[in-house]
C-alpha cells in the first residue's frame, strides 16, 4: 500500500486525468447502455426451459408465459353447446394471434361450472396483446357476460405504475448520503465521497458496456451497479477520509494521507476482496441471468477500490484541507458514547451475547419457512377487470390452479394417465401433440409443486413437460443444488483472507460464522416481511407474496455476504490496532468500537438509503431485493457489530488472538 500511495502522489496529474477520461467515457456510453443489455431470463439446458422453447417454436405461444383465462357466463336459455361459444374463442385467438382451448373444442365438462351456466377457456397470445372483451362478447348470445383474468394480468393491473429512472434513484440515494456525510464531517468535505461515487458509477457503467460486448448482461444489472456502487464507494471513501482527519491532528497533511492509506486503505482493499468473494457464487451458478449479475456486481468493488486507493489520496493531498471547511478538530479520541456502550456490553458480555444470538437465531429460524417460486393470486393487489375475472372464476367454483397450466409435449395417449393424477382438474388437447394439464392448486403452493412432480413422473420418457411452474422448478434446482458446496468454498476462502489479514484464526472463524448467521437472519426477515406480509404493505404497498421469486435469495446472499463483511473488517481492524498498541483485549474493544461505531453506523445508513431508493423501482422483485439488502445491512451494523462482536470478544478474552505459530497479521494498524 505504501508503494501505491507513493506512486499516485508522485503522479497526481496523470491520476486525475485518467479518472477524468474514465468519467467522460462513462457519460458518453451511459445513454445507450440499456440498449446493449438484455431482458432475457433464459435457462439453456434445463428441461422446463427447453420444453417451453420447443412449445413456442412449434405453436407460437405459451411455454413460460401463462395464458389469459376468459370466463363466460351465459344468459338463461343458452348452453355451452351453442356454436357461438366456439366462434367467440376463435375470435379471441385471432385477435391476439395465438391459440385457444375451450369447452367448444374439447367437450370436457371440467371446463364448465355453476351447472353449465359458466364456462372458461384459455387463450395464449403470441405477444403481449390482451384479449379484447368486446370482440368475444359480440360473438356470444345476447346477455352473456365476459371477463378476462390471468396471472400476468393480475400482476399488471396493480396500476401500471412507472418506476423511477436509474438517474433519479441515484440522485435520491446521493442526496440522502450527502445529508449523512454533512452530519459526520460538518464541512464541505461531505461532497467528496459523493463525487467519487459518481465517478465510480460511471466507470462501472463503462466496464459494463464492454462486458455486454463479450456476453449477455441482464438489464437489472444496471440498477444493481448504480445503487450498490453508490453505497460502496461512499463507504470506502468515508473510511479513508475519516482516518485522514484523525491523522491530521498529529502530522502534516501529506503525512496524514500516507498514514490513512497505510491503515484504512488496507482495510478497503480487504473489504473489496470480501465483496468480490461473495459475488463469485453468482458467477458459478449455471443460470445466465445470475451469472451476468455476478459479473456486473464484481465491477463494483473493482472500480470503487481502485478509485479510492488512487484518486482519493491525490485529492486529499492537494485540496483536502481546503475542503475540510469549516474545520473541526477531530484527533484520535474515541467517541465517548460508543466507548461507554462498549464498556456496558463488556460488563454484561454474557447477557449481551445471548440477547444478540436470540435475535439472530429467531430470524434465522423464520428463514426455514422460505418458499421459492412466483407469487400467486393471493398476493395480487389488482382492482380492475382482471381481479373481477378472478372473482368470477372463484365464485363459479373453479380452482385458481387453472391459471397456470402445465404444458406437456406428448400425444393424446398420455392424457388418460395424467387425468388420474391427484390434483389434476382436467387434461385437454390444445394443439396436436400438446396437452394442457390444468392443476387444482397454484404452482406457488406445496400442493401445486407436488402436482407438477407427479405429472413429470407420469409422462412417457419421450415427452417434455413445460409451463411456468416447470421452468421455475428447474431454476430452483439449478441455483440451489450446488449452493451448499459454493457456500463452503466461499466461507473457506474468506476465512483464509481474514486469517491472513488479522493474524488470528479465532477472529476469522468468528467473523465468518457471524456473517453467515447474519445472512440467515436477513433471509428470515425477508420471509417474514414479504412472504408472510408482516410489513410488506408499509415497505412496498403489497400484500403477502406467499412465496419469493427463486433467484432473489441467491442474489441477496451474494451481495450481502461481502457488504456486511465490510463492517466486520472496519471494526476488527481497529480493534486489532488497539490491541497491538495496548496489549489489553477490553481496552482494544472499547477503543475499537469507540473509534468506528459512528463510522459504521453512518456507512450502514448510507448503504440503506441507496437500497431504499432502489426499492422505488417498478418491479416487485427489485423491491424485495433492495429491502432485503437494506434490512440486512442495518441488522448487521446494529445487532452484530455493535452488540455481538464486542460481547463475543469479551467472552473469548485473550483467546481471541490465538493463531498458529509464525502467523502474523499483515494489516496491523489497518484502520
Amino acid at each position: 500500500m505504501r508503494t501505491l500511495t507513493d506512486f499516485v502522489l508522485r503522479h497526481k496529474l496523470v491520476v486525475c486525468l485518467s479518472w477524468l477520461l474514465v468519467a467522460v467515457a462513462g457519460v458518453l456510453v451511459t445513454p445507450g447502455l440499456s440498449k446493449a443489455l438484455t431482458a432475457d431470463f433464459s435457462q439453456p439446458g434445463q428441461p422446463g426451459y427447453e420444453a417451453n422453447q420447443r412449445i413456442v417454436d412449434r405453436y407460437g405461444s405459451g411455454g413460460a408465459v401463462t395464458p389469459q383465462v376468459v370466463v363466460v357466463r351465459l344468459p338463461p336459455g343458452s348452453t355451452a353447446d351453442d356454436p357461438a361459444l366456439g366462434r367467440a374463442f376463435a375470435a379471441a385467438a385471432d385477435a391476439v394471434r395465438g391459440r385457444a382451448v375451450s369447452y367448444a373444442d374439447t367437450r370436457d365438462p371440467a371446463l364448465l361450472a355453476d351447472s353449465g351456466r359458466v364456462t372458461y377457456g384459455l387463450v395464449w397470445a403470441s405477444d403481449r396483446r390482451a384479449v379484447p372483451v368486446g370482440v368475444v362478447r359480440a360473438a356470444l348470445p345476447a346477455g352473456s357476460s365476459v371477463q378476462v383474468t390471468g396471472l400476468a394480468q393480475l400482476t399488471d393491473s396493480g396500476g401500471g405504475r412507472q418506476g423511477l429512472s436509474i438517474l433519479t434513484e441515484v440522485l435520491i440515494g446521493a442526496v440522502g448520503a450527502l445529508v449523512v456525510l454533512a452530519f459526520v464531517f460538518g464541512s464541505s468535505l461531505a461532497a467528496l465521497p459523493v463525487l467519487l461515487a459518481g465517478i465510480a458509477i460511471l466507470g462501472s457503467f463503462l466496464l459494463l458496456r464492454g462486458l455486454a460486448e463479450l456476453t449477455e448482461v441482464n438489464t437489472v444489472v444496471q440498477f444493481v451497479v448504480a445503487l450498490i456502487g453508490l453505497g460502496v464507494s461512499i463507504d470506502y471513501a468515508l473510511l479513508i477520509v475519516t482516518r485522514w482527519r484523525e491523522e491530521r491532528a498529529s502530522t502534516d497533511n501529506v503525512g496524514a494521507v500516507r498514514r490513512a492509506m497505510l491503515t484504512a486503505g488496507r482495510s478497503v482493499l480487504v473489504s473489496g476482496v470480501s465483496v468480490a468473494i461473495g459475488l463469485v457464487a453468482m458467477v458459478l451458478v449455471p443460470v445466465p441471468v445470475l451469472r451476468s449479475i455476478g459479473l456486473g456486481g464484481i465491477l463494483i468493488p473493482l472500480v470503487s477500490v481502485l478509485l479510492v486507493l488512487t484518486l482519493l489520496p491525490v485529492l486529499l493531498a492537494t485540496a483536502g484541507p481546503r475542503l475540510d471547511w469549516p474545520h473541526r478538530p477531530v484527533g484520535r479520541n474515541a467517541d465517548r458514547r460508543w466507548s461507554g456502550w462498549a464498556r456496558l456490553v463488556l460488563r454484561h458480555r454474557w447477557a449481551a451475547a445471548a440477547a444478540g444470538l436470540v435475535v439472530l437465531l429467531a430470524l434465522a429460524g423464520a428463514a426455514s419457512g422460505l418458499r421459492l417460486g412466483d407469487p400467486g393470486t393471493e398476493s395480487s393487489t389488482a382492482t380492475g377487470p382482471a381481479a373481477a375475472g378472478l372473482q368470477a372464476l372463484r365464485t363459479a367454483g373453479v380452482p385458481t390452479g387453472v391459471l397456470a397450466p402445465i404444458e406437456v409435449l406428448a400425444g393424446d395417449s398420455a392424457a388418460d394417465a395424467l387425468r388420474e393424477i391427484p390434483g389434476v382438474v382436467a387434461v385437454v388437447t390444445s394443439e396436436p401433440g400438446l396437452l394442457e394439464v390444468l392443476p387444482a392448486d397454484e404452482p406457488s403452493t406445496d400442493a401445486g409443486a407436488e402436482t407438477l412432480r407427479r405429472v413429470r413422473d407420469a409422462v412417457p420418457e419421450s415427452a417434455q413437460v413445460g409451463g411456468p411452474a416447470a421452468q421455475s422448478k428447474d431454476a430452483i434446482s439449478a441455483i440451489y443444488d450446488v449452493f451448499p458446496l459454493m457456500l463452503g468454498l466461499i466461507a473457506l476462502v474468506t476465512f483464509a483472507v481474514l486469517t491472513r489479514a488479522f493474524g488470528s484464526v479465532v477472529l476469522a472463524v468468528k467473523a465468518v460464522l457471524l456473517n453467515l448467521l447474519s445472512l440467515a437472519a436477513s433471509l428470515g426477515a425477508l420471509v417474514l416481511i414479504w412472504q408472510y406480509g408482516y410489513g410488506s404493505q408499509l415497505l412496498g404497498g403489497l400484500p403477502a407474496l406467499g412465496s419469493i421469486t427463486e433467484f432473489i435469495p441467491a442474489i441477496v446472499f451474494a451481495f450481502l455476504y461481502g457488504l456486511s463483511m465490510d463492517y466486520e473488517i472496519f471494526l476488527l481492524a481497529r480493534i486489532r490496532e488497539e490491541y497491538d498498541r495496548t496489549g489489553s483485549t477490553p481496552e482494544a474493544v472499547v477503543g475499537g468500537l469507540g473509534s468506528t461505531g459512528r463510522l459504521v453506523t453512518s456507512a450502514a445508513l448510507i448503504l440503506a438509503l441507496a437500497f431504499a431508493s432502489l426499492a422505488a423501482a417498478p418491479a416487485t422483485e427489485l423491491k424485495v431485493f433492495a429491502s432485503a439488502l437494506a434490512i440486512g445491512i442495518l441488522l448487521d451494523a446494529t445487532v452484530v457489530r455493535a452488540l455481538l462482536v464486542p460481547a463475543l470478544i469479551g467472552v473469548l478474552g485473550s483467546a481471541t488472538w490465538w493463531s498458529p505459530q509464525g502467523l502474523r497479521a499483515t494489516t496491523t494498524n489497518s484502520l
